[in-house]
């Protein structure tokens, strides 16, 4: 029996999900489309086996064929990234970075990532995260350009000698100086790890550099510019084998069983697998060059209107709005005032950013999935519009300073928003625009 006959009430829920991103535009840079492929093979039969270990060495009977498909899509992702050594079982991004603690770490080793309200990620050693409390972590911040300040972090390295160092972030414009990095970490010996979550997609796709030849340990997710399903990749270079030939053994016993999870999602492997097949064929390098001029048209359009942007532009897939000019904390406005307009964002911090990660003071906004929607420079122009209009709109409206003022404050705004003539008439161009640009 199909699921709309067994479960009513959560095949309405999805078919509702259905209907709102096709009247609407997700526009958040962690988020894609996936094709009826990855989908297919998400939603398989694989879900039902249990396959604790790896390839020809599990601990259950009955894996000969998820053997098979876990092997492929080992092969798929080295054939993808370049490297000689791939684990594919990580459910997600922030696990498969806590294998990577696991392998080349021990509890009390110091660690350095970039600063979470720079742009950087949770599950690089911000002080909220468990990295934090197992590890001392040494931040590295960026420049008031928006760029990292390698001279900072190579000063911090040499003062706090940090046995792993990560390149890699959330809300990062601009392109990645891997080499730079790579030369603080070989100058003081620390193992150097790639978190290429949201540009694996481009890296494959030739659009942005490959931290190939400079990392020993490269990870990533395998939806965001990937566009496969939510699941994680671990990957050691050849320059990780040389600084120890065991790595890869010792990475595969930090994923399991010396890890946070047990056995392997297969049927997610199977999607990542799908989707690692879709990213070796030549129209994804096409499709990774228009993310990027999707997104400096973008950025440039929003700048035209002017829209203040973090760094002044863009070299990947996301744009990150500043704020501050109309004051503190604004972030949660414009992300619902775009939400009720039909434009999914998500807020987001900045650099030195004068509020806190619950009230950020900008906006971060990609273009992945709607790049997969077919989706070009002359759109962005178009959206850039949309967003600009709702930016001046809202400029009235003010954090309070009060914490216990701001949850009636913002009940208020959103009823505001609800009414106002603008965010309808913008909602409503929104979901005639996007008629002509179906989903996968």
């Amino acid at each position: 029996m199909s699921l709309k006959q067994t479960d009513p009430k959560i095949y309405e829920l999805i078919e509702e999900e259905k209907q709102r991103k096709k009247e609407g535009l997700e526009m958040i840079p962690s988020e894609n489309h996936t094709s009826p492929s990855v989908l297919e093979a998400l939603g398989s039969i694989l879900t039902d086996k249990y396959s604790e270990g790896y390839p020809g060495k599990r601990y259950y009977g009955g894996n000969q064929v998820i053997d098979k498909i876990e092997t492929l899509a080992i092969k798929r992702a080295k054939e993808a990234f370049g490297v000689p050594y791939a684990n594919v079982q990580p459910y997600s991004g922030s696990p498969a970075n806590f294998a990577v603690y696991l392998a080349v770490c021990n509890p009390g080793d110091t660690i350095m990532g970039q600063n979470l309200p720079d742009g950087g990620h949770i599950s690089h050693g911000w002080k909220v995260n468990i990295t934090s409390k197992i590890f001392k972590s040494i931040p590295y911040h960026v420049k008031k350009d928006g760029y990292i300040d390698i001279e900072e972090a190579r000063a911090l390295a040499r003062e706090h000698k940090p046995k792993l160092i990560w390149c890699g972030a959330t809300a990062y414009v601009r392109e990645f100086p891997f080499e730079e990095m790579s030369k603080i970490a070989d100058e003081i010996g620390a193992y150097f790890a790639t978190d290429i979550a949201h540009i694996a997609g481009l890296v494959i796709a030739g659009v942005h550099k490959s931290p190939i030849d400079f990392a020993h340990i490269i990870t990533t997710t395998t939806h965001k510019t990937l566009r496969g399903p939510r699941g994680g990749i671990i990957m050691v270079t050849e320059k990780g084998l040389l600084k120890d030939p065991e790595l890869g053994e010792k990475i595969d016993k930090a994923v399991f069983p010396g890890g946070v999870q047990g056995g392997p999602h297969n049927h997610q492997t199977a999607a990542i697998a799908v989707a690692l097949g879709e990213a070796l064929k030549p129209e994804f390098k096409e499709y990774g060059k228009q993310i990027v001029k999707n997104s400096r048209a973008l950025a440039g359009g929003l700048m035209e209107k002017g829209v203040k942007i973090v760094s002044g532009g863009t070299d990947n897939h996301m744009v990150v709005i500043d704020l501050t000019p109309d004051g503190p904390g604004r972030g949660v406005f414009l992300q619902d005032a775009l939400d009720m307009a039909g434009i999914t964002v998500n807020k987001n911090t900045i650099p030195a950013d004068p509020s806190s990660p619950f009230y950020p003071s900008g906006v971060r906004i990609g273009v992945p999935a709607i790049t997969t929607r077919g989706m070009k420079e002359k759109e962005m122009k178009l959206i850039a519009d949309w967003i600009a209009q709702i930016t001046d709109e809202i400029k009235k409206y003010k954090l309070p300073e009060n914490k216990e003022e701001r949850g009636d404050y913002l009940k208020r705004f959103r009823e505001d928003m609800a009414k106002n003539s603008l965010i309808k008439k913008i909602k409503q161009e929104v979901l005639e625009f996007g008629k002509g640009f179906p989903i996968p």
